[in-house]
């Protein structure tokens, strides 16, 4: 029986698009004038990634890149989310590499004469490992760095690309890449997390107002949310502990980008580690600049429990990733227990609904938020290759429908949805997974690097017809 998405009315203009990131698919680790990001580097510790694997030749895009536009467009696609690589464009963190930002060039090209819009992220996580070696973003002047590296994108892109993501997933790329050091850079050092996630908003903000001074209009930024719900309500340790972890997951980002101030209780929480003293006169003005869109990512609700001594094993239901609130505000005792709900590879509790609370919530807690795209949605399971060569991913499948049905629950709601970004376009390097956990709607073989769709992908591109005929039904839509 068809998903009842299929036969849903969406918004005029409602982007439906897929998402990659640079690190995780380009290869060409070292061609091109390209060096070492953080990642390179952390790959080379002994045990940091799983197998021993590395990113030097990832799903080898930077060579496949035209095939990998074709398929973008049999699968009807009206955007595809990709970011640049910071270790690309300034190798060393010196000048602008013309080799590498060519490659970004192409690509753009190739994405317009398919008819689909080029959505550009400047930061996925690939800080060019000689500003880690002087402090990386610990260090405040890595701040005004990025702005260098996203003005000389703009050189080369701001003719064609009107979208721009300054930063995706700053949660990942400060508390777990410098507190529970599970990401690059690996550090596990509280003062340096902290540090990092306001010189990371600090760089935000310098970047949208420098970019919006040389012509740029659609500016944005994307954070990785959830729910943090209390195992029980009525307990104030269980209360407490979901305060905190909302705390670290999403109030530490999204007050200071939309409202300009940084979240009371999180200032005394994190006062042993430095936050009010990071903050100077000015900053928080930069870091909330006007922007004209805010990305969700999310992939799941965590259910928060204070008595982690009760839960059983290491109580925590979504791998050690999850543990990012690290020791500094006492996240030993925070727990994730299970709800007893279906999990993906990735062990992550799957819950639909969890995505409509989400997109409902920000537009009730913020009332000035900005139009929300789901930048990044999608889930990891262990895929069959069947004899004929195709990849029926059932589970896949059902995930991603049932959440864009949930995005039409938060529409229904009230909350301002624009688009929907399905991760991932293809199989990739997961970081610290190595190549272990599968997100794309295309499978890689990456024995040979031949790209398969899979079922998924075939029901998001019959989702993306069927939503495109609805709109050409609609009296007065942009498609009648």
């Amino acid at each position: 029986m068809p998903h009842s998405t299929y036969s849903r009315q969406w918004p005029d203009g409602f982007i439906w698009g897929s998402a990659t990131a640079a690190a995780q698919i380009e290869g060409a680790g070292h061609e091109g004038g390209k060096e070492d990001s953080v990642w390179d580097h952390f790959a080379r510790i002994p045990g940091a990634i799983a197998k021993g694997e590395n990113l030097e030749q990832a799903v080898d895009h930077y060579h496949r890149m035209p095939e990998d536009v074709r398929l973008m467009k049999e699968l009807g696609l009206d955007s595809y989310r990709f970011s640049t690589s910071w270790a690309r464009v300034r190798p060393g963190d010196r000048a602008a590499n013309p080799e590498g930002l060519d490659f970004y060039s192409r690509l753009v090209d190739e994405l317009l004469e398919a008819g689909i819009l080029p959505w550009l992220t400047l930061y996925h996580w690939d800080l060019p490992q000689a500003l880690e070696e002087k402090g990386g973003w610990a260090n405040r002047d890595t701040a005004y760095r990025f702005v260098e590296y996203a003005n000389d994108v703009y050189d080369v892109l701001g003719d064609r690309v009107q979208h721009w993501t300054t930063f995706n997933e700053p949660f990942c790329s400060s508390l777990l890449g410098y507190g529970s050091g599970v990401h690059a850079p690996g550090r596990q050092e509280p003062r340096a997390a902290i540090a990092a996630v306001h010189h990371q908003h600090l760089a935000h903000g310098l970047a949208v107002n420098a970019l919006r001074e040389r012509g740029a209009q659609n500016l944005g930024i994307t954070l990785n949310l959830s729910n943090s719900i209390p195992r029980d309500p009525a307990d104030p340790v269980d209360l407490d502990a979901a305060r905190r972890f909302d705390s670290l997951q999403n109030r530490i980002f999204l007050d200071p980008i939309l409202l300009g101030s940084y979240p009371q209780d999180t200032l005394v929480d994190l006062a042993p580690f430095g936050l009010p003293e990071l903050i100077l006169p000015g900053d928080l003005e930069v870091i909330s600049a006007p922007l004209e869109f805010l990305g969700v990512n999310h992939y799941h609700d965590d259910l928060i429990s204070g008595h982690a001594d009760h839960e059983g094993g290491d109580g925590h239901s979504g791998g050690a990733e999850r543990v990012a609130a690290s020791p500094w505000i006492g996240s030993e005792d925070i727990a994730f227990p299970s709800r007893g709900l279906p999990r993906t590879a990735m062990d992550w509790e799957v819950n639909p609904d969890g995505l409509r609370k989400l997109l409902v919530r920000l537009g009730e807690e913020y009332p000035g938020l900005p139009p929300l795209y789901i930048t990044e949605n999608g889930a990891a399971y262990d895929d069959t290759v069947e004899p004929d060569g195709s990849v029926q991913d059932t589970e896949r499948t059902g995930f991603i429908l049932d959440h864009i049905a949930a995005v039409g629950e938060a529409l229904d709601q009230g909350a301002d949805v624009r688009g929907y970004f399905v991760w991932s376009l293809l199989d990739n390097f997961e970081w610290s997974w190595g190549y272990g956990k599968r997100f794309g709607i295309v499978r890689v073989d990456y024995g040979t690097f031949e790209r398969t769709v899979k079922a998924s992908g075939h029901a998001y591109a019959r989702l993306i017809a069927a939503a495109k005929q609805h709109a050409r039904a609609l009296p007065g839509s942009r498609s009648a």
